[in-house]
């Protein structure tokens, strides 16, 4: 007589549950992650014309000026790339939060499981042991006469 597990259409919907939890904190990391190239990309691209400036002493005000401009536009970009991330891992934690509830929800569903299997073996060994009985009752019995 095999295990069927009356609930194991839920366990298997609480495991999917908890591999899109996982996909969904793996996109939101991944999301992170690039945020924070571009950021890394921005600040390279802001040092770059920094230099560029101390370089071009000599040049004329007209390219000096469109570094500046230039500058400043690379640091309204670093900060909405810092507030950019700010969010990201935000939705990171949020997707951790919700992996961790799927998790626990799996852990509980399978627990139950675990639990009403350990029972059915219980169940089991005492109708074998019931039976044992029997036979050794009636075998007794058989003797006796």
């Amino acid at each position: 007589m095999n295990f069927k597990y009356m609930y194991q259409k839920v366990v298997d919907l609480k495991s999917n549950e908890k591999t899109q939890a996982e996909w969904m904190l793996s996109a939101a990391i991944g999301e992170l992650q690039a945020e924070q190239r571009t950021l890394e990309q921005l600040m390279e691209d802001k040092a770059r014309a920094n230099e560029a400036m101390l370089s071009e002493g000599g040049s004329s005000m007209l390219r000096l000026q469109e570094l500046q401009r230039y500058v400043e536009h690379l640091d309204r970009c670093i900060k909405k790339k810092l507030e950019d991330i700010e969010s990201a891992e935000i939705n990171v934690e949020h997707k951790k939060s919700q992996l961790s509830s799927r998790l626990l929800d799996e852990k509980v569903w399978l627990k139950a499981k675990e639990k009403a299997k350990t029972a059915f073996e219980q169940q089991i060994l005492l109708r074998e042991q019931n039976e044992l009985d029997e036979m050794a009752t009636v075998r007794f019995a058989m003797k006796a006469r």
